[in-house]
């Protein structure tokens, strides 16, 4: 058993080495921004070399080696850089408006703007949330609230928010709703109201631009 675990840090460790001299050349280019540059200095950082952990036990390096880890992430020092619209379906009232919340690790969220309302309801927030780290969902939901409102008008607000809720998912590698307080259902029923169309089967193919 240790012999199979020392092969397995020793092939670790020479993938590591390649990682850490495609990172070292990356940061060295003349082409490669300062952001950039500093995100590959706090990954390189924050890697865990599976070499020192030999002096482990048999355990302790099977748990530690088999752990579900992004090494790459790190969510404290998560910030939001951009915010951006797209229309998806549908021309018109009927289009999906998606924003997407880009931020300083290369990770973004996604959240829905909806039932038709203006984009520019999302795009006002843009300024108010640069800057600011993602994760803290709540400081950020009542740092935009009083620019949404009842109907359509909160419909930028409950974008951001949920946008939020995905991006900080994805660094922290567990799905959203286990961080809002864990599953209650397996199955959720769904339903489209006012059809548009007589033909059932042309009503149900318009459900994606409504969801």
């Amino acid at each position: 058993m240790k012999t199979i675990l020392q092969q397995i840090a020793l092939q670790h460790r020479q993938e590591e080495k390649k990682i850490r001299e495609a990172v070292k050349t990356e940061i060295n280019h003349p082409t490669t921004t300062r952001d950039r540059r500093s995100f590959l200095k706090k990954a390189a950082l924050g890697g865990v070399a599976l070499g020192g952990l030999m002096h482990l036990s048999i355990e302790d390096t099977v748990a530690a080696t088999t752990q579900n880890v992004v090494r790459a992430s790190s969510p404290s020092d998560l910030k939001i850089t951009d915010l951006r619209v797209a229309l998806k379906g549908n021309t018109g009232s009927m289009a999906s408006r998606i924003i997407r919340i880009d931020t300083n690790q290369g990770i973004y969220g996604l959240g829905d703007i909806r039932d038709g309302t203006d984009q520019r309801f999302a795009l006002f927030l843009k300024s108010k949330i640069v800057g600011l780290n993602p994760c803290n969902v709540e400081m950020i939901f009542k740092v935009i609230r009083q620019f949404g409102g009842h109907g359509r008008q909160g419909g930028g607000v409950s974008a951001v928010e949920m946008a939020c809720w995905d991006l900080c998912g994805k660094a922290l590698n567990v799905p959203v709703w286990q961080l809002l307080g864990g599953r209650y259902r397996d199955k959720v029923r769904i339903y489209a109201d006012t059809p548009e169309e007589r033909d059932p089967a042309k009503d149900g193919a318009l459900l994606p631009c409504r969801s």
